[in-house]
């Protein structure tokens, strides 16, 4: 654990000099003021930390830093992280990291300054470089969720690589050669491993991967509209296309009408995620569906039993996804073939 000792020494001043600093309690002057506050961002000390080591108590507090919270993926997995803090007899504390590093490592320096007992964090690309070494600084339980980072944290997300190669089989069985995906985020565990698995289906049907067929839809609507308006202007555009999350299914489905293109007549589709009005399209989309509320319980309760025994050693839980076939791969039920 970092100490108000191991600032004072990185700064070359007294610890009653860096309590001063951090209280406000007598002036110092300005080279020594930025000479303690780099040490403390250097150092990631708080004394919150500080506080909790000499307290020796709960709050009764979990925090959640997670993007996107008006994603309805992340917003089933919330209320399900919710409900099971709830019930342990903890209440939820929600700050918004927007995949982007310097705001995640904002949000969680937030959670642990408010004394959170425990840390449920879903990471961005760049968190092994912010967020984690901060993490690692505080003395703290730390729980990864939907996104692998660091096998020495505890870790829960759902398999990614083979349901990714099931819905390519599932496209290649109803005589799709040319099958196009939209990625997510670069860097995500969760889009490295759906496209090995997209990759895999390929290499599994004898199909080429050249990777012309791959577009990046940065998990946004907009991004995705752009990615497929890219896959469909290609000489030899798609026949079928694998969209990597919910949040670009939305982009995926705007382009295609854009174009007067209907699906699966024009063009067949399938994605990754299921939601609460997939069911209601015309055509119904044929999905992944990922255990999300499972995946809520789950890290809660890792977090949970980190609390209780924090000698434990690092666990990674990978949940099985479901594979739900409906219309928009243009498939009848009876063409459903998994590898």
């Amino acid at each position: 654990m970092v100490t108000m000792a191991d600032v004072a020494r990185l700064a070359g001043v007294s610890v009653t000099t860096v309590s001063h600093v951090i209280n406000g309690t007598r002036p110092a002057s300005e080279r020594t003021t930025r000479a303690v506050r780099a040490a403390i961002e250097r150092t990631g000390y708080s004394q919150n930390v500080l506080a909790r080591a000499l307290a020796r108590q709960r709050t009764q507090s979990l925090g959640l830093a997670i993007s996107g919270l008006s994603n309805p993926y992340f917003s089933d997995v919330i209320a399900a992280v919710e409900a099971t803090a709830t019930n342990a007899g903890d209440t939820l504390l929600l700050a918004e990291t927007r995949d982007d590093p310097e705001q995640e490592l904002k949000a969680v320096r937030a959670l642990v300054e408010r004394r959170v007992d425990g840390l449920l964090l879903a990471p961005s690309p760049g968190a092994a470089e912010l967020a984690l070494p901060y993490l690692r600084t505080q003395e703290i339980p730390v729980v990864l969720l939907d996104r692998f980072a660091d096998d020495a944290l505890d870790q829960v997300g759902s398999e990614n690589e083979r349901p990714t190669q099931e819905l390519v089989a599932h496209l290649v069985s109803c005589g799709h050669t040319r099958i196009g995906m939209v990625v997510g985020i670069a860097g995500l565990s969760t889009t490295v491993e759906r496209v090995r698995g997209y990759r895999a289906g390929l290499r599994a049907a004898g199909l080429p991967d050249d990777g012309e067929l791959i577009a990046d839809g940065g998990s946004h609507a907009d991004r995705a509209r752009e990615a497929v308006d890219a896959l469909l202007d290609l000489p030899d555009p798609p026949t079928a296309l694998v969209s990597g999350n919910n949040h670009m299914t939305i982009g995926v489905l705007r382009a295609l009408k854009a174009r007067g293109l209907k699906v699966p007549g024009d063009i067949a589709l399938v994605a990754f995620d299921d939601f609460e009005w997939a069911d209601l399209f015309s055509p119904r989309l044929t999905v992944i569906a990922q255990p999300t509320a499972q995946l809520g319980e789950r890290a809660v309760e890792l977090l949970l039993s980190r609390l209780v025994d924090p000698s434990l050693p690092p666990r990674t839980e990978r949940l099985q996804a479901r594979f739900v076939h409906r219309d928009s791969c243009g498939c009848p039920a009876s063409a459903v073939v998994l590898p």
